[in-house]
């Protein structure tokens, strides 16, 4: 991304459009609006932005029919923010791709928070090749698979550590039931929720001070699990404790 980011708004209720533009123009950013699906898909294919708000109910072309045709061609940074609240459908929309989800009313704050948190997950490491990981409590050496909690080491399980894994290579995002168990047990997997609820506790044990209140794995309810932002920052090698 050179000079200053491109946000394309597909949205039709235009005190919601001009409200996301006034926001993030203060923000530095470019902005274009498009009032319905078919247009956002032919303004997202000309002018190539670097973040899509989209909402789900448009007139014409349906919001999910938007997000599964930009899709197919696209992988360009994408929050959903829409009326809809069903669980239901934050899930397909998750499922399908987007990669934050918000629902209306919403906070400005937040909305921008958001923003900030999926354009971090883009820059973090462009080699897609972290090492280590920290936060302010635990820290995990990526390269030798080893753990510190607290200043001790600690022994996760194969799945647990797969699963810890995926969260920080995702961080900052909501992941489904359905992202977490392919990623972790495979496509066979998909349904049996209830595997990562499990593991999800013991991890909670593991990790966190408090594991009814946790700080870090935070449960997005009927919906899946997401590592809590603001995003800690990666070890350097040097930083990881020996052995």
């Amino acid at each position: 991304m050179t000079g200053h980011p491109r946000c394309l708004i597909i949205e039709d209720e235009p005190e919601i459009a001009r409200l996301i533009r006034i926001s993030l123009t203060l923000e530095q950013w470019q902005v274009e609006m498009a009032p319905d699906g078919n247009l956002g898909l032919v303004r997202a294919a000309n002018w190539r932005p670097d973040l899509v708000i989209l909402d789900l109910g448009l007139p014409g072309l349906d919001g999910m029919e938007v997000l599964g045709q930009l899709r197919a061609w696209s992988q360009v940074p994408l929050i959903v923010l829409t009326a809809r609240t069903a669980e239901s459908v934050k899930i397909q929309a998750l499922d399908a791709g987007a990669d934050d989800y918000l629902t209306k009313p919403f906070s400005v704050a937040e909305f921008m928070a958001r923003i900030r948190s999926v354009m971090r997950r883009l820059h973090r490491d462009p080699t897609g090749q972290e090492t280590a990981f920290a936060t302010a409590e635990w820290r995990v050496d990526l390269e030798h698979r080893r753990v510190w909690v607290r200043g001790a080491e600690v022994h996760l399980t194969p799945i647990e550590y797969r699963l810890l894994c995926v969260l920080i290579h995702e961080r900052g995002k909501v992941m489904t039931h359905r992202q977490l168990l392919t990623a972790v047990w495979g496509p066979h997997h998909a349904r049996a929720n209830h595997y990562v609820r499990i593991y999800m506790a013991q991890l909670r044990k593991k990790i966190e001070v408090d594991p009814g209140a946790p700080r870090y794995l935070l449960t997005e309810s009927g919906v899946g699990y997401r590592l809590a932002e603001p995003d800690p920052l990666p070890l350097e090698r040097s930083t990881v404790p020996p052995g």
